[in-house]
């Protein structure tokens, strides 16, 4: 999945983006509101942690346009721990929820999961589909009761196939997800990983749609 954070203090900012990398996310930045918004108006983010103090344009200021415009990312506010009429606003405006700052590293990653998996319409963090298993809270993955060893990548791609269970997953989609906006992967490398995806969960589990993109299409099961 891929995070967008706008932060303008300059250390905290290659915290997160450091520690959202660790847990597997493909992450872009800004120390601005400008840049924020610019980047949320041009991408298809997943998730954004938004500051609400930023030079430039506000947190609330990008939180408003966003809404406006009808993106529907879900947005993770950070705030003040005494800003509570801009906590307020916030969730007004439409951000999903909010951490105060100073927080524990360890809440704001499970509120990350939390607002992406809400924004996915996920009521469980497991995933069942013939034998193979998904946990997207854990990030690990099993076919008939044996784990799955995989690269960061690997997870990132069979996560949004299987969360897009059903679906025709376009090859673009697939970059725009999984690469971050300097990332510059020759796109053969995709097909390297479907492969090797391939021999991990079954040759059909993952089936391809010509000219377009991948797609899983598999009778899930109940959890």
């Amino acid at each position: 999945m891929k995070l967008l954070v706008v932060e303008d203090t300059i250390p905290l900012l290659e915290t997160l983006c450091s520690a959202l990398r660790e847990e597997g996310y493909i992450v872009d930045s800004a120390a601005n509101g400008d840049e924020g918004l610019y980047l949320i108006q041009e991408h298809n983010y997943d998730g954004v942690i938004l500051d609400i103090m930023l030079p430039g344009q506000s947190g609330l200021d990008i939180l408003r346009k966003a809404r406006s415009g009808k993106d529907q990312t879900p947005i993770l506010l950070l705030t003040a721990r005494d800003s509570v009429t801009d906590r307020i606003a916030g969730l007004d405006l439409g951000a999903d929820d909010y951490v105060t700052k100073p927080f524990d590293l360890q809440e704001l990653l499970a509120r990350v999961r939390a607002i992406c998996r809400r924004g996915r319409g996920e009521r469980t963090t497991v995933i069942r589909i013939s034998d193979v298993e998904l946990d997207t809270a854990k990030r690990q993955a099993s076919r008939a009761g044996s784990p799955i060893d995989l690269t960061s990548r690997e997870y990132a791609i069979i996560e949004t196939l299987i969360q897009m269970r059903g679906q025709s997953v376009s090859r673009n989609y697939l970059y725009e997800h999984l690469y971050s906006e300097d990332d510059s992967t020759l796109s053969n490398v995709l097909d390297v990983y479907i492969c090797r995806l391939r021999s991990k969960f079954g040759k059909d589990f993952i089936k391809t749609q010509r000219g377009y993109g991948y797609i899983v299409d598999h009778q899930e099961v109940s959890v």
